[in-house]
C-alpha cells in the first residue's frame, strides 16, 4: 500500500469519527427522561437529563410540566437547585383508587439553579411518582429550560406519521407498559419494559455506553490506520533489502 493510499484511508477514518462524534453530541443535547420502570400502577423514578444551556448560556431554571394523567410527583433534592411544586385547581373533583377525591393536582415541578449550570456541563433531576393504570399510553413532560440569556422550550410532540427524531425540541416522554404479573402476558410486559429502557435515547447509562462505544470505535479506526501505515512501510523495507 503506497503513502497516498494510507493517507486517504486515515482521512476517511478521521472523517467518519468526526461525523459520529457530531451525531452523538446532537443526541445528548436534548432534555430527556429515563424511567427506572414503566409498568402501569407502579411507583417509578424519572430522571431528567439537563444538557448544555441555550447556545453557550448557563441554565438557571428548569420547569417540568406534568401530564394531565398524573396527580402529583415528589421531587428529589439536588444540592445544586432549589425546587417548588406548582398546583392547579381541577375543573371537577378527581376520585382516587382508595375512594378519596382531590380538587387540586401538581401541574409543574420547578427547579431553580443556585448558580447557573455552565453550558458545557450537565445535571440530572429526579422525580418520584405513581404511574397511571394506562398501559400503552405515552406521557409527555414539556420542559422549559431557562438560561441566563434565552430559553429552550422542550415541548414538541410528533404528529401522526411524523418522525420524532425530526423534532428540534421534543418533549421528554415515556410509554406506560402493562403491569407485570397481572395476567398471562407478564413475560411480554417485562420484555416490553426492557425494550423501553434500552431504547430510551436520554438514558444516562445508555448515553455513557454510547460514548464508550464511540470512543472504542474511534480508537479502532486510529489503530487500523497505524497498522496499515506500518504494514506498508514494512513491505517497502523488505522490497528494498536484497536476498529477502
Amino acid at each position: 500500500m503506497n503513502t497516498s493510499t494510507i493517507r486517504r484511508t486515515l482521512i476517511t477514518a478521521a472523517g467518519t469519527a468526526a461525523l459520529l462524534l457530531t451525531a452523538a453530541g446532537g443526541a445528548s443535547a436534548h432534555v430527556g427522561v429515563t424511567p427506572d420502570k414503566t409498568a402501569a400502577n407502579s411507583y417509578a423514578l424519572l430522571t431528567f437529563g439537563i444538557p448544555h444551556g441555550c447556545e453557550e448560556s448557563g441554565t438557571t431554571k428548569v420547569a417540568i410540566t406534568l401530564p394531565a394523567e398524573l396527580n402529583d410527583a415528589q421531587p428529589t433534592v439536588n444540592p445544586n437547585w432549589t425546587v417548588e411544586k406548582v398546583t392547579e385547581q381541577l375543573a371537577e373533583p378527581r376520585k382516587l383508587a382508595d375512594g378519596t377525591s382531590i380538587t387540586k393536582r401538581t401541574s409543574q415541578i420547578v427547579y431553580t439553579a443556585k448558580a447557573p449550570l455552565a453550558h458545557d456541563l450537565r445535571d440530572a433531576l429526579v422525580l418520584s411518582m405513581k404511574l397511571p393504570d394506562a398501559a400503552g399510553t405515552t406521557l409527555y413532560f414539556p420542559t422549559l429550560q431557562t438560561c441566563e440569556t434565552g430559553q429552550t422550550d422542550w415541548s414538541e410532540i410528533a404528529k401522526d406519521g411524523q418522525d420524532p427524531h425530526s423534532l428540534k425540541a421534543p418533549a421528554p416522554s415515556i410509554t406506560i407498559t402493562a403491569a407485570a404479573g397481572t395476567d398471562n402476558h407478564g413475560a411480554a410486559a417485562t420484555a416490553a419494559h426492557s425494550t423501553e429502557q434500552a431504547s430510551a435515547v436520554t438514558d444516562s447509562g445508555a448515553e455513557a455506553r454510547s460514548w464508550a462505544g464511540l470512543a472504542a470505535g474511534v480508537g479502532g479506526l486510529a489503530l487500523g490506520g497505524i497498522a496499515l501505515a506500518r504494514s506498508g512501510a514494512k513491505r517497502k523495507q523488505e522490497a528494498a533489502t536484497p536476498g529477502q
